[in-house]
């Protein structure tokens, strides 16, 4: 009877120290996938993706756990000019008839300061995955007063080379720069 009970306690203290993991979903309304490039070394000029998808799992309330998962469509990329987003999403750069999607798995986060943290992972763009580590700001927690639901925010900030993933190889840094700035802020309901 002894040993029942210790068997029990044990797997009490065990059972109790592990938190369930809880999967945040993306609040599209309050949420933008957006990249920045220089053209001709002068101007910046940005644009976004409109169709994406994003969740996070996470045990802690801090998310320093969190792992990221992201899908977005690349014929939605929108820089405000149809001319433009149409050669977008030709052969000369995403080529969405043969790369429809660009996907982030994160494998890994590290915290580098208050609510700051790196997130590792995998991006799988123009049909090359590459490692890539992205800033992500958490920005705390709050309950929306108009779905009474637990709300999270994050901002995550990175910069790829478009030529690592075989984008617009025809175009010399001095005309589009190998750096492409990456920008996203999101809200997430659990």
């Amino acid at each position: 009877m002894k040993q029942i009970s210790i068997v029990l306690v044990a797997a009490l203290v065990t059972f109790s120290s592990f938190k369930a993991v809880e999967t945040w979903k993306l609040d599209k309304g309050h949420s933008q996938l957006g990249f920045s490039i220089i053209h001709l070394g002068i101007s910046e000029q940005s644009g976004i993706f409109k169709n994406f998808e994003v969740n996070i799992q996470s045990g802690k309330a801090d998310f320093s756990d969190a792992v990221v998962e992201l899908t977005a469509d690349v014929a939605s990329v929108n820089t405000g000019i149809e001319m433009r987003d149409k050669h977008l999403r030709d052969e000369d750069f995403f080529d969405v008839a043969r790369f429809p999607t660009l996907q982030y798995k994160s494998n890994g986060i590290k915290a580098i300061g208050k609510n700051k943290y790196q997130l590792s992972g995998n991006l799988t763009l123009h049909g090359i995955t590459k490692p890539v580590i992205l800033n992500l700001l958490y920005r705390g927690t709050t309950i929306n007063p108009m779905s009474k639901a637990a709300t999270s925010g994050f901002q995550v900030t990175g910069t790829i080379k478009r030529t690592d993933f075989g984008i617009a190889p025809g175009y010399p840094a001095a005309m589009l720069s190998d750096e492409v700035a990456i920008k996203a802020d999101g809200e997430f309901n659990k």
